[in-house]
């Protein structure tokens, strides 16, 4: 967390604790809740197995809350990232819904009129606890619906003993990639930069380039802005400049996925990637050595990074608006935060717990990418149509480097389908 953003946060809770602001907003007018009442919670799995499952997070979270809370029950369901978006999609059609759930997407269910605000369950202090750049991007029309629940950023990663085997220094500019990739193809390295632009996460990936040559998925006033100028130019140079050079390996772009690229890198077959944590530590743990670097731009380092978060969210078809509001209390505090994050290898939302990461040693390794998080651009997930706008990228995308493609056609016909889908909303 900048120093900025952590003085702010540090004055507001002082400013809040100073005026004993405890009480939740969602008290106000709201008449306490009588007998007994089970909250279903449904969230989706982080781990990779049974030895690491979210469940077993979530059923401590759970019965610490029950403890603390007589007459509130929590019934937890746990799925799979496949499957949990789907299932609570299916839930709410079927009259069904969670009291409280934690998936990848809310703004279908705010703009439904299905969900409860944050002001309407939050205590203050909880709300105010949450990183700016994050609850911008939980807003539906201006209102917090989406509570941000764990964040991660992006950095360049690359093979450091591919480039001491090369003789070259960490890439701060496009041109350093290029170089640096000639030279690594040239000491037969198998993918010299992997750019995986294939359907499996390609939106993402996506996102990074367009941030580091000055673009972006939305302008300034949040309207989306896919053909831009800056964009054209920003897969003009992919294209020329490294897939049109087979700078990116033997796989296309456009066929390779973020799973299939991140594999290559633990297997030390790729030089320079945009990575995530998790990845730091899977590569690691097989013996590759890691650099890391903000993203490279066309000028030098790209000054912000982009953002991810998935999403809390309290539903309102079972009326309980108060329960829900003490159990969220509950699970932002710093200790529950910083358990989940630190299970993951992922960034808290929180200026609290940020803070408390931020200073501890054993985290040393997520710095870079906590600092990076207060100035990250995360993809405009506020707007019901971005569903749609993503699959379109995530279809389309990859033909934009092909060598004798049009990026401007393409990200023509990106930006095309983004208007109708908005159009439509």
């Amino acid at each position: 967390m900048g120093e900025a953003v952590q003085r702010r946060f540090l004055g507001l809770t002082a400013a809040v604790a100073a005026l004993g602001m405890t009480a939740t907003l969602s008290a106000c007018g709201g008449d306490a809740a009588s007998g007994d009442v089970t909250l279903k919670l449904v969230a989706a799995d982080y781990g990779t197995g049974p030895e690491n499952s979210s469940e077993k997070y979530w059923s401590g979270v759970a019965s610490g809350f029950e403890k603390e809370h007589p007459g509130i029950k929590v019934d937890v369901t746990v799925l799979s990232w496949k499957d949990v978006d789907r299932e609570v999609a299916a839930m709410v059609k079927d009259g069904n819904a969670p009291d409280i759930a934690q998936i990848g997407a809310y703004a279908d269910y705010a703009k439904a009129g299905k969900l409860y605000t944050a002001d309407e369950t939050l205590a203050i202090r909880t709300a105010a606890n949450f990183l700016p750049s994050l609850t911008d991007a939980g807003k539906v029309d201006g209102t917090l619906y989406g509570l941000p629940f764990v964040a991660s950023t992006r950095l360049l990663f690359y093979n450091q003993q591919l480039f001491d085997q090369a003789g070259l220094d960490a890439p701060e500019t496009w041109d350093d990639i290029s170089s640096d990739a000639a030279a690594l193809k040239a000491k037969g390295v198998d993918y010299p930069f992997a750019l995986p632009l294939g359907q499996e996460e390609a939106q993402a990936e996506t996102l990074m380039w367009l941030l580091s040559g000055g673009g972006g998925y939305t302008d300034d006033v949040g309207s989306y802005d896919i053909d831009s100028a800056e964009n054209v130019a920003t897969f003009r140079w992919l294209r020329d400049n490294l897939v049109g050079k087979g700078l990116t390996g033997p796989v296309a772009p456009g066929k390779l996925d973020r799973a299939k690229a991140f594999e290559a890198f633990t297997a030390g077959k790729v030089g320079m990637l945009n990575g995530h944590p998790t990845l730091m530590d899977e590569a690691e743990a097989k013996g590759v050595k890691v650099g890391m670097v903000p993203l490279p731009g066309a000028d030098g380092p790209t000054k912000g990074s982009m953002g991810v978060a998935d999403w809390m969210m309290g539903f309102k078809e079972n009326g309980h608006r108060k329960e829900i509001g003490k159990f969220l209390d509950y699970a932002y505090s710093d200790e529950n935060v910083l358990e989940f994050a630190e299970e993951y290898d992922l960034l808290p939302v929180t200026g609290s717990a940020s803070a408390a990461m931020e200073t501890d040693k054993k985290h040393k390794k997520l710095h870079e990418f906590l600092a990076a998080l207060p100035n990250s651009s995360l993809p405009p997930f506020g707007k019901t149509s971005w569903a749609t706008v993503s699959d379109a990228i995530k279809k389309n995308i990859g033909s934009a480097v092909a060598p004798g493609s049009n990026p401007e056609s393409i990200l023509g016909g990106i930006a095309s389908e983004a208007t109708q889908a908005e159009a439509a909303e």
